[in-house]
């Protein structure tokens, strides 16, 4: 496996975007597996985020927040403009982004979703995303991130 691009891979390269890819070997059923993800790259949890595919008022959007917090679906709901937030079902989340649970990257997804990145990430030089599948992170500035996903930044993760 060590070698395959990704979708989320294959966009960077295209577009020429700086990054780096970091194997790691962590179950995606062990508990705060977050945190082991970072503990395996040797990386502050901070700075790895996770891709959650949620609903608000209906429509389908990732949110990208801190593997060290969780998601205040409120805050979600309000940079989106909505009402209400809640997580996608896993299947339709796996559907529409092409990717499987532990492995969906906010990139390259197969129908681009709109994105909240939890406004954090601005305070790091580099991030760690998954870069589309389980065991392959993708570290990248903040700003791509961003303006590959079109994504609005926002105070979304639970303090």
């Amino acid at each position: 496996m060590a070698g395959q691009g990704t979708p989320a891979t294959a966009l960077l390269t295209k577009r020429k975007i700086a990054h780096r890819t970091h194997p790691y070997d962590v179950s995606p059923e062990a508990p705060n597996y977050g945190a082991l993800v970072a503990a395996a790259l040797g990386v502050p949890a901070e700075q790895v985020f996770k891709s959650l595919v949620t609903e608000v008022d209906g429509a389908l959007t990732v949110a990208v927040v801190p593997v060290t917090g969780e998601l205040d679906l409120k805050a979600l709901a309000a940079a989106r403009g909505g009402k209400r937030a809640a997580m996608a079902d896993r299947t339709v989340a796996e559907r529409a982004t092409g990717y499987v649970r532990g492995g969906i990257s906010p990139l390259g997804q197969r129908k681009r979703l709109p994105t909240v990145v939890d406004a954090s990430a601005l305070d790091h030089p580099t991030v760690y995303v998954s870069a589309g599948r389980r065991g392959l992170q993708v570290q990248l500035a903040p700003a791509d991130l961003v303006a590959l996903t079109d994504a609005v930044t926002a105070p979304i993760a639970a303090r």
